[in-house]
């Protein structure tokens, strides 16, 4: 019997369920600039409204690095930016499991198909990629979509 990967057992990393587990809710509205964002001071996670359930699983799983490194809101300057790369960072990590990625890394042509596959964005998939960097990866972290 050939061994089974996380997401075939349909035990992928859940960041909905993390959050829940935290006791943090999620909101869903419209916003106009972003598509997720944590309140702390509302233990609160904002979502927009209409993503796809890929990119939903992506903001949450980006949001919930937020609330575990207990950031405290907007940061601005060197702090956002090291904030916003670490919750990406981390949030990518425990998507895409690296037996996952070398599955697919078997077959996959581009970017794209790894992605979908994957049931990430492809800027996360990128994330994850870069995080890798000289790994030997088929898909570089900076590829263009499609080759």
């Amino acid at each position: 019997m050939q061994s089974q990967t996380l997401a075939q057992l349909g035990l992928a990393y859940a960041p909905l369920h993390a959050l829940a587990h935290l006791g943090i809710p999620v909101v869903r509205t419209w916003l106009r600039d972003t598509w997720g964002a944590w309140s702390p001071s509302h233990r609160t996670v904002v979502i927009a409204a209409g993503l796809s359930p890929i990119q939903e699983r992506c903001v949450l799983a980006h949001e919930v690095e937020h609330v575990l490194a207990d950031d405290t809101g907007c940061a601005t300057g060197p702090l956002a930016v090291h904030q916003e790369r670490y919750a990406d960072r981390e949030a990518a990590r425990k998507l895409i499991a690296i037996s996952d990625l070398c599955e697919v890394a078997q077959w996959a042509d581009d970017i794209r198909l790894a992605a979908a596959e994957l049931r990430v964005t492809e800027r996360m998939l990128r994330v994850r990629l870069h995080d890798l960097d000289g790994e030997g990866w088929p898909w570089p972290a900076g590829s263009k979509i499609g080759g």
